[in-house]
């Protein structure tokens, strides 16, 4: 349903839906319990999301959930991203919080993309451009940094899609590559055979996803030659920053250099 309003409703219009919605968010969980670091504002919690529904979960302003501001937080703390240095950004499936920052940057040459680059209805300057993550159509050694948050379990031959990004990196560049990850398995879990939505769903927990990545995640990167750090940031976090900044305990960046 969705997909078909996205196509009826022009962009201008959904743009307009999508801030009152947005505004009315705001208001509902209007507070100072939480903060959002993506688009700085405060509410007395954020609003419930996912299938189960999680507490805690999203920002009723700019809709970002744990796995962002935990990502936006590392990038601000742990990086260079927003220094004053240049970088060439490869960012897939941009989420709205993101793009609205990183498009505005002075610093930052901007690149989102996604296969399916017309569901991006942003209103920024910089254009959303298709691409097959396993088949990327920039050259060797282009890109800084790369930002690919919850894709690869998504794709089939996800190996041929990490060696891509290692591809287009530059030597000494470095990305951040999150999966949803099941600490508890091992083994990543995968069965080509498993094809249709009700399938997939079933197995992997959601119709578009083709497997469950276990602990072996970091030597998959590490095998198309990527040095992989399994980042445990969110241990420096106290139970109270926890709920604060919704973050949720169990997610490690896997922070990727070339």
């Amino acid at each position: 349903m969705r997909k078909l309003i996205k196509k009826i409703v022009p962009r201008f219009v959904l743009t307009i839906y999508q801030d009152y919605r947005s505004k009315k968010r705001s208001e509902l969980y209007a507070g100072n319990g939480v903060f959002c670091p993506l688009c700085n504002s405060n509410f007395k919690e954020f609003a419930p999301f996912g299938s189960t529904k999680r507490e805690n979960a999203q920002c009723p302003k700019c809709g970002s959930l744990e796995r962002h501001r935990l990502l936006w937080k590392y990038l601000n703390e742990k990086t260079n991203l927003f220094n004053d240095t240049k970088v060439r950004l490869l960012h897939f499936a941009p989420e709205k919080s993101f793009y609205d920052v990183f498009s505005k940057s002075q610093n930052i040459e901007y690149v989102p993309c996604d296969l399916y680059p017309k569901k991006y209805t942003y209103n920024g300057k910089v254009k959303t451009i298709k691409v097959d993550i396993t088949k990327i159509p920039f050259e060797e050694n282009f890109f800084d940094v790369v930002l690919c948050n919850h894709v690869l379990e998504h794709i089939l031959d996800d190996r041929l899609a990490m060696s891509e990004l290692y591809r287009v990196m530059k030597k000494g560049a470095w990305g951040i590559f999150q999966v949803p990850i099941d600490y508890e398995r091992d083994n990543t879990y995968e069965d080509s055979s498993i094809s249709t939505p009700k399938e997939r769903e079933e197995a992997f927990g959601q119709s578009d996803h083709v497997r469950i990545y276990g602990k072996d995640y970091k030597n998959r990167l590490e095998e198309v030659g990527f040095n992989v750090k399994e980042d445990d940031y969110i241990n420096s976090f106290s139970s109270d920053e926890l709920f604060k900044f919704g973050l949720m305990k169990s997610e490690l960046i896997y922070y990727c250099r070339k």
